[in-house]
């Protein structure tokens, strides 16, 4: 799809949007669609992106995945979770129906915020604003993207940490196919593990990196630790590369399990800096996990600082 294809997408089902850069190479913010980045580089939409929810509302029993490059609150299962607490898995409301609004702007930045409320699996109610900040560089066949994610606690009340574990979770989704990879830097096997099935298959180890096979047919996600400085998605297709490189976190925040377990378990002690999701579906995410604090307090924010570089070989 070309970026301008994509913005009358937008302007025909009347979803707020925003351009940053331009319609050739640089990113457009779905407003109304969860704050969602869709990249744009020498005019093709480098991200996935879902044509359905320009027509179509998700709901409990049904969650219609836009694309694009999000924002989300993690970890996704456990009873500190957020996407069970109605005892299936589904995306919240206050995520899906998130009302981002622009709060600063330049010829190739953006600071755009929602007001969300989150509930966790053990019922517990989590008052929070969104926060999204991003650059753009961009010239013939490269785009650099540096993005600031941030999620500040608006309650009142101090939450410790067996009441809240919260940290922004930045999801990068891209269309997949045979010979599609991530590849990362890992001297140990120990520095990936799986969070659903086992897909051993799908790894190896040489030279000092880590290869994953995202091909799109079987579903799986793998944590990666703090040891990678990168992940990096590979499609040769396309002759397209688009590394990943996460800030490390600020001080007082820790990495921790992000993963999607059942409500009734409790987060397990190791942490995630990083991690890839393969849908059976035809695409995968390169994802960046922020830190949380030991405890939350009124105006505590947990910050992720990651650039993506988008580059046409």
């Amino acid at each position: 799809m070309k970026g301008r294809e994509l913005l009358r997408l937008f302007e025909k089902s009347k979803h707020r949007h925003h351009l940053v850069g331009t319609e050739e190479n640089g990113i457009i913010i779905g407003l109304s669609l969860e704050g969602r980045f869709f990249t744009v580089l020498d005019g093709e939409v480098i991200s996935r992106i879902n044509p359905k929810v320009f027509s179509e509302q998700s709901t409990k029993d049904e969650y219609i995945n836009p694309g694009g490059d999000t924002l989300w609150p993690a970890p996704e299962g456990s009873c500190l979770g957020y996407e069970y607490s109605t005892g299936s898995w589904r995306v919240p409301p206050g995520i899906t129906g998130a009302c981002y609004r622009v709060v600063d702007s330049g010829r190739n930045r953006v600071h755009v915020s929602a007001e969300i409320d989150l509930v966790n699996n053990m019922g517990t109610g989590i008052p929070a604003i969104f926060t999204r900040q991003v650059q753009v560089e961009t010239k013939k066949g490269f785009l650099a993207l540096k993005s600031i994610d941030g999620i500040a606690y608006a309650g009142a009340k101090v939450l410790g940490k067996n009441m809240c574990m919260l940290g922004p979770w930045s999801l990068s989704q891209f269309d997949c196919k045979e010979g599609c990879e991530v590849i990362l830097p890992s001297k140990s096997v120990k520095d990936v593990w799986d969070l659903y099935g086992p897909s051993d298959e799908f790894r190896s180890f040489e030279n000092g990196f880590c290869r994953i096979k995202t091909e799109g047919n079987r579903r799986f996600q793998v944590g990666i630790s703090s040891i990678a400085g990168w992940i990096e998605y590979r499609d040769p297709g396309k002759n397209l590369r688009i590394r990943r490189q996460a800030e490390p976190l600020e001080e007082g925040f820790l990495y921790f399990d992000i993963a999607d377990r059942p409500p009734e378990e409790k987060p397990q002690g190791k942490g995630i800096r990083y991690s890839v999701y393969n849908d059976a579906g035809g695409f995968m995410e390169i994802e960046a996990a922020g830190g949380t604090p030991a405890s939350w307090k009124q105006d505590t924010v947990s910050k992720i600082s990651v650039t993506t570089f988008f580059q046409k070989d």
